[in-house]
């Protein structure tokens, strides 16, 4: 019998596997100690030079005490979770049928997107940054012009696209002191009041002694001017007065013209 079930171990019954251990199942724990657990990480980013503000987690956390990170307007995707730790843009598993050409059986099956581990520059943050990124995204971002200006795009769809990490970088970037000085020029060609950034709470708030469109009034002596009107049922004059007398706009009114004269 004990030759048979060393040719056979087939054989063997439950006693005989429990007594008797072969060279393989005698380093079968050494053999699973050694094999590495395969776990989803955090990316491990560069660190921001003269900045005590690092790249934020995925999992949300900006790294420095009682700074949070507002909430992404759309919320974290339910189909794909995958894609919120990435720049995945709107890209999921898509399934669909192969059909054969002679009997047109289908067979089930699924297109799952080119996601690449990609490290891109930020011309913000100077340093590169770590991500997981789709391919139809990394062409985006080399026809914007990099990755500061794909995670800028203010429109509903590109926000959408960027998904939570997407928003946590964008929120990174712009704490910079070069997307703060974008954005001062901008609003200064709209004619918009500068903001500056209180050192208490850390909130942005209006600066009411900047001017208006370029005329040199304070921007809260217009604001009390408008109310003044509002609750007075003044009218407000819109655009050039005319010139026309009373008399002429009544003559005028409801005149018959003979378009062949004119």
């Amino acid at each position: 019998m004990a030759s048979n079930t060393l040719l056979r171990p087939c054989l063997r019954t439950k006693s005989s596997l429990s007594s008797a251990q072969t060279p393989f199942t005698a380093l079968r724990p050494a053999l699973s100690s050694r094999i590495p657990q395969t776990q989803l990480r955090s990316y491990k980013q560069y660190k921001v030079p003269d900045s005590e503000i690092p790249v934020p987690s995925v999992s949300g956390k900006t790294g420095v005490a009682g700074l949070e990170i507002p909430p992404y307007p759309f919320g974290e995707r339910q189909f794909y979770k995958q894609s919120n730790r990435g720049l995945y843009g709107s890209a999921r598993i898509r399934f669909g049928n192969v059909v054969s050409e002679r009997n047109e059986i289908k067979t089930r099956r699924k297109w799952r997107p080119n996601v690449q581990n990609k490290r891109l520059w930020s011309e913000s943050l100077g340093i590169m940054v770590r991500t997981r990124v789709t391919t139809r995204v990394l062409r985006t971002i080399d026809k914007l012009g990099g990755l500061d200006e794909y995670l800028l795009g203010s429109k509903t769809g590109r926000i959408k696209d960027l998904g939570p990490w997407g928003w946590m970088l964008r929120w990174r970037i712009m704490q910079t002191p070069k997307i703060k000085e974008r954005f001062a020029r901008e609003r200064e060609a709209l004619g918009l009041p500068l903001l500056k950034e209180t050192q208490s709470d850390g909130q942005l708030e209006a600066d009411m002694q900047s001017v208006v469109l370029g005329t040199g009034i304070p921007a809260h002596d217009v604001l009390a001017e408008t109310d003044r009107m509002l609750k007075g049922d003044q009218e407000f004059a819109i655009g050039e007065e005319d010139t026309l007398s009373e008399e002429v706009k009544e003559d005028e009114f409801m005149k018959e013209v003979d378009p062949r004269k004119s």
